[in-house]
């Protein structure tokens, strides 16, 4: 009878988040359609910033709901006094398909490296290419694009585990960021997401019922200069992501840190 009641409190919530899903997916093939008609038409780098701008505003609105139905706690402010840093690369670990749209919607001049397949999607493609979102499927021409892109003012969101977690806590970390840093010569923020919640973890389907609220905080840590041995570099910030996450190790700074909230099962 517990369990029946349990399960009937987080019941609203759910339509709400499937609710709030739908919308914004309409959003998104909305500006996606106008989108692909701003591509040819406005300079380089008017679309970069305006293309940019509009998904960061379209996810920060939808978090904001979210939060104000009760549905999610997040608490990301800890990334609001970089939005405005140029040719800054921000690397974290990836255990949920929000992650991406956690980071970009605060950080307005950002860029996400995307599995190109999903440039052909109706519901990202044609706004991911009208803000020079840079594809995966030629490393030389990722690492190029993405160097250019830091060297121009942007910013680099980056998920050095390639794919959502699969081996807790962290999958091995895969080369590039520490490449693209040191051909750029930006420095490498980390950026730590932290949640409860297994909903659109790896293997976790989106339609099923997740955990509610869904608990999302996301605390900064070491900055790293980029160094003439890539590789090692890259070992060594996978190193202190490993060390990080272990239990009652986080070295965040106390403005990103929130309460844990209670979760419905």
């Amino acid at each position: 009878m517990k369990q029946v009641l349990r399960f009937l409190a987080t019941v609203p919530l759910a339509l709400l988040l499937y609710a709030l899903l739908l919308v914004l997916g309409i959003i998104s093939l909305v500006w996606n359609f106008a989108a692909m008609l701003l591509f040819p038409v406005l300079p380089a780098d008017m679309g970069r910033t305006l293309g940019r701008r509009v998904i960061a505003l379209a996810y920060r609105s939808f978090w904001a709901a979210a939060s104000a139905v009760g549905m999610m706690r997040i608490d990301a402010s800890c990334l609001d006094a970089l939005r405005d840093e140029c040719g800054v690369i921000f690397v974290a670990n990836h255990p949920t398909m929000l992650d991406a749209l956690l980071l970009v919607a605060r950080l307005p001049r950002s860029a996400c490296i995307m599995k190109a397949e999903l440039m052909k999607n109706v519901f990202l493609g044609a706004g991911a290419r009208l803000a020079r979102y840079i594809r995966n499927d030629s490393a030389r021409a990722m690492v190029r694009l993405s160097v250019e892109d830091l060297r121009n003012g942007g910013q680099l969101v980056i998920f050095p585990e390639g794919t959502r977690t699969v081996t807790r806590p962290l999958n091995q970390f895969r080369p590039g960021v520490t490449l693209i840093a040191k051909l750029a010569q930006a420095p490498i923020q980390t950026v730590f997401i932290d949640t409860d919640s297994p909903y659109l973890g790896k293997g976790w389907p989106l339609w099923r019922l997740p955990p509610l609220p869904i608990v999302f905080t996301l605390r900064l840590g070491r900055r790293f200069a980029p160094e003439r041995d890539s590789d090692a570099l890259l070992g060594e910030i996978e190193q202190y992501f490993r060390l990080s996450m272990e239990p009652q190790a986080h070295d965040a700074q106390p403005a990103c840190q929130t309460s844990r909230a209670p979760t419905l099962s």
